[in-house]
């Protein structure tokens, strides 16, 4: 059985017959959040419903990094290199400074908590953009069931003054959100609200205009399953979770191929050597495969 499936010829150009999906590790409830640290030659993965955040190392296996996590889910790196956590448990985004201590990003608005920060990305003038829906706070499987104050929505936070903007307000609830390589572009999955069985799911892309966005529109529709989880390679090519392994989508919209993948997949990102390795978070495992593809990396 074949690792892969190419939509479009040029898909078998980006993938490698021999360097196959393999399983990192297992054993996990829900794995989330996939961030490399090369400087550390590490993974960090959140493992959500257990409440802590796993490294994985190669040659050396899985080790805990941090426990409890507060259910952080989404990850990322700044333009230092210093940790970037979405925390479902305490509704807050956090940065994770050299020295260990934890710094409170952001965690209301207009004087209202968060809903339960999903995933994030930086910019290279380091501003900080997140997703915030529900699914932390509807159950208390990924986090404390809590009232929701405040719609689903994408916000911008300042680099220079901390002052949160809400940048996208039409989505039913925003989840995975990534920059186009010249970073004009800001693509976010919606994964639709909990337990609708007639909610939107797609991806939809929107301009970046100055310090916010403009003019959104439909980009793609995952099927089977959902986007959650999305990254870029070098040439604009989207990379999504979805329920039957990762899809890649080109610039204009079109399916070009899928890496088949057993579990469902909640997320990913590159990294590795020259950022060729994708991982892959997927329900209770971590996978990878080598790509001939350059991961985007921000900032």
């Amino acid at each position: 059985m074949s690792f892969y499936e190419a939509v479009d010829p040029v898909f078998n150009s980006f993938v490698m017959g021999n360097a196959p999906v393999k399983q990192l590790a297992t054993g996990f409830d829900w794995v989330e959040g996939p961030v490399w640290f090369g400087d550390a030659n590490c993974l960090l993965f959140s493992d959500i419903p257990n409440n802590r955040i796993m490294r994985w190392t190669p040659g050396e296996g899985v080790t805990t990094y941090r426990v409890p996590s507060n259910y952080s889910n989404g990850h990322t790196r700044d333009g230092l290199g210093r940790l970037i956590s979405c925390e479902h448990g305490t509704r807050r985004v956090t940065r994770t400074e050299h020295d260990g201590t934890i710094t409170v990003i952001a965690d209301e608005f207009e004087g209202k908590p968060l809903n339960s920060p999903n995933d994030v990305v930086v910019m290279r003038d380091g501003s900080i953009w997140f997703s915030d829906p529900h699914y932390g706070i509807m159950t208390n499987y990924e986090g404390f069931k809590s009232e929701q104050e405040l719609p689903c929505q994408v916000y911008r936070v300042d680099p220079d003054n901390g002052d949160m903007t809400a940048v996208v307000t039409d989505m039913e609830c925003p989840n995975g959100l990534a920059f186009s390589p010249d970073e004009s572009l800001l693509y976010v999955a919606d994964t639709g609200k909990m337990f609708d069985p007639h909610a939107k799911r797609h991806i939809r892309v929107y301009d970046v205009a100055g310090n916010g966005t403009a003019n959104g529109r439909h980009f793609h529709t995952i099927d089977p399953g959902a986007a959650d989880g999305i990254r870029l390679d070098e040439d604009g090519n989207v990379w999504s979770s979805a329920a039957d392994g990762v899809h890649c989508i080109s610039p204009q919209g079109k399916l070009l191929g899928k890496i088949l993948v057993p579990e469902l997949v909640s997320n990913i990102c590159f990294g590795g050597r020259g950022k060729c390795q994708l991982f892959i978070t997927a329900t209770t495992s971590v996978y990878s495969i080598i790509l001939n593809r350059q991961g985007v990396q921000h900032p």
